[in-house]
């Protein structure tokens, strides 16, 4: 069920509805029916490793817990 971007011609209202088959789609603001679905472009990942996967973690630095190392988990 993927999230489209809307666009109203009627009030110029910009939104977002996740959109399941075939529903119709209204304008939140004015409640016209005749809104373009735009053309969303996925945001370039950014803090990926290798441009995938999950996010890289960042080191936190501080002391306690096991950030020295010294519970055993690293």
């Amino acid at each position: 069920m993927p999230i489209y971007e809307y666009h109203c011609p009627e009030c110029g209202a910009d939104f977002e509805r996740l959109v399941r088959g075939q529903a119709s789609v209204a304008c939140p603001t004015c409640q016209s029916d005749s809104v373009e679905r735009r053309f969303s472009v996925p945001a370039p990942p950014q803090g990926r490793a290798g441009g995938r996967g999950l996010p890289v973690a960042k080191p936190s630095g501080g002391g306690g817990g096991c950030g020295g190392g010294s519970c055993g988990c690293h």
